[in-house]
Order: C-alpha cells, then structure tokens, then sequence
C-alpha cells in the first residue's frame, strides 16, 4: 500500500563508463526534491563524481564490473564474449553484496542501471536499461541466444524500466525496441543530467569541445591522436580529458582550454557555449546533446558494438555525424560536418516521463 512516508532507494549505476552514472542524476534529484532519501552505490571514481554532484548525499561502496578494452585499434566482433564469465562473476558477487547488506541500507527500494545482480527477494527491485537487444556483430543466432541470457537476468527484477521513448521517434532504435520484450517493462523517456536547463537562454560562442570519455586503453588512443591534430588547429577549442589520473600537458597552445575533469555544472556552460562537440557515441551522452540540441561528431569506441551501432544509426538519420576512430582526422571532419544537415528530433518532452513512472512506483513501496 502506497503512503507519503519518506522511503529510502538504493541507487546504484554499472560501471563501464560515466554514462550510467550521469544519467542517474535526474532521478537523484527527483527523489530528494520529491522528500525522499537516495543512497548511491558505487566504486569510488562514481562515488566522487556524485558527492561533487549532490553534497549531502548517503553513498556507500560497491565494486564494479571493471570491464576492461583490448588495445587493439580494432577488437574486432568477438570482443565481449570472452568477458561475459567475468560479468556473471561481478553479477553474482553484486547479488551476495545486496543480500547480505539490505537489513544495514535499510532500504524501502532499489534502482539498478544495468546492475544485474542488484534484485532482493523481499525489496522491489528496478532494473534499468536502454539495450534489449545486446549487439554482438557475431549473427542473428548469437544475438538471439544471448538476448535470451540478457532477459533472464532482466526478468528476475519486478520492473524492467527501458530509457528511450516508446515511439518510433526515438534514440535507441533496435537496442531499445526488440519484437520480444522482457516481462512487466516500461518505457520511461530520456534521461539527462542537463535537460531542466535545456530552456536557459544560449550562451554566445564559437569553440569545439572535445568530450573524452569512456574505458581505457581506447580513451587515451583517441586523446592522444586529437591532441596531436589540434596542434596545426587555430580556432577555439576546450578539451575535457574526462580522465583525472593523467599528467597535464606540458605545452597547452593559446587557443585551446584544456580540463582533466570537470563537474556536470562546470561542463554545462560549456556545452552550451560550444558550436559543435566532438565525443564517444554513448547512450548517455547522446541523450544530452539532444537536450541541449546541440551538434556533435560522434567516435564510438572500438569494439564497443552498442556505440558503433548508435553512431551509424544516428548518423543515417542525419542527428549527428560520426567517424571511426581509426582514421578520425579533426579537418576532414569539421569541413564535413559543415554540410551535414543535422536535423533536430524534438524529444523534449521525452525528458519528463520518467518523473511519473518514479512516483507512482515509489507510492508502492
């Protein structure tokens, strides 16, 4: 039975890069706002980032999956395979954490983004996700049969709440909209850290800012290559390592800003102050450009099928324009970008529908 009591939900966000994490804050901020007391869970990188994020928030440790990147220029199609018995493993280790450590939470509720083990027989469990269909590049077969992996685990929380739009209008395309669904699913809109200031009026200016994220060795490849690049650049540019366990540059050119790591408040003014963003084709960070309405090349990382799957899709709809990382070459891609159309989506509305699905699931706790 539903009350107004003040309940208490385990937010915990997977690991493999910042996107999970990011998009976690609107629904942190929801929940404080609506009375409520969120309890984030996460290794310690996560955990940093969230406390800059929200001062007084509760956190607590949770090991991550630790999902690492050959350092290859190109892993090639069978990549994730070999690590799929280290993710069940990290998958067991989260759901004996969950059981042993609920009664010490105290905890009414939890939300896990893409956190597979993080179910518990006696609290409702949400699990959320934008990838249905796992994209392998290996076949149609070993797609299927690890769909139906992926829907097991899926089905063993009491919602599985999907981030994209319901409609043909959407993001995630085949990752987000599959023939077969799992049990008592949700579509809940777009998720992103930015979208209450989407309306603030844009800041003037002209720079591109590269966006660095996302799993080492590959992050630290593409750093290197555009940082070499930009030094024949002589227009304005901020450069945000999203690393900050790096040596900063000895020589910094007078044109160009550079960050290790930023906040989402830092970040944002830059963002909106920028003409045209360079960055990985993550969910997440797809999700903020299209609340900022903002342009952007997209490099998805290698190996990382979801990623080469969203940038190709994004970039045949005409949304964003996107190279691979093995041959980017910062001219050729700006004067490309120049004649690309990219057409606005109008998802704003999209960012909303979360906040109901939150509440009313929330009243039933």
């Amino acid at each position: 039975m539903g009350s107004n009591k003040q309940k208490r939900i385990l937010i915990a966000p997977l690991d493999w890069g910042m996107g999970h994490t990011t998009r976690c804050i609107p629904l942190i901020h929801f929940l404080i706002n609506s009375g409520h007391i969120p309890v984030f869970a996460g290794n310690e990188w996560q955990r940093t980032y969230i406390k800059e994020t929200f001062v007084k928030i509760n956190t607590v440790f949770l090991e991550g999956y630790n999902i690492t990147y050959p350092n290859k220029a190109n892993p090639g199609k069978f990549f994730i395979l070999p690590r799929i018995p280290s993710i069940l493993n990290s998958i067991s280790n989260e759901k004996k954490w969950i059981d042993e450590n609920s009664d010490n939470l105290n905890i009414d509720g939890i939300l896990s983004d893409n956190r597979y083990g993080l179910h518990h027989s006696k609290i409702p469990s949400v699990i959320l996700t934008h990838q249905l269909q796992i994209q392998t590049d290996c076949g149609k077969r070993t797609d299927m049969l690890l769909q139906e992996l992926h829907y097991k685990l899926l089905n063993k929380f009491n919602s599985v709440w999907v981030v994209d739009t319901e409609s043909e209008k959407n993001l995630g395309g085949n990752l987000s909209h599959t023939i077969k669904m799992p049990l008592n699913y949700h579509y809940i809109g777009l998720l992103s850290r930015f979208a209450d200031k989407s309306t603030e009026e844009e800041i003037k200016g002209k720079p591109i800012l590269i966006l660095l994220s996302g799993p080492e060795p590959q992050r630290t490849k593409l750093s290197a290559k555009i940082w070499q690049q930009l030094q024949n650049y002589n227009g304005e540019v901020v450069y945000v390592e999203g690393a900050d366990n790096i040596k900063h540059p000895i020589y910094v050119p007078h044109n160009i800003k550079y960050f290790k790591w930023l906040t989402h408040e830092q970040l944002y003014p830059l963002i909106k102050a920028a003409s045209i963003v360079i960055c990985r084709s993550g969910y997440s960070t797809i999700m903020d450009l299209v609340a900022l309405n903002k342009k952007a090349i997209l490099i998805p990382t290698p190996g990382q099928t979801e990623q080469e799957y969203l940038a190709k899709s994004l970039q045949e709809k005409e949304i964003f324009y996107s190279k691979k990382q093995i041959d980017f070459n910062l001219p050729e891609a700006l004067k490309a970008a120049e004649q690309f159309p990219f057409r606005k989506m109008n998802l704003e509305d999209s960012f909303n529908i979360y906040k109901k699905v939150v509440s009313d699931w929330v009243e039933t706790l």
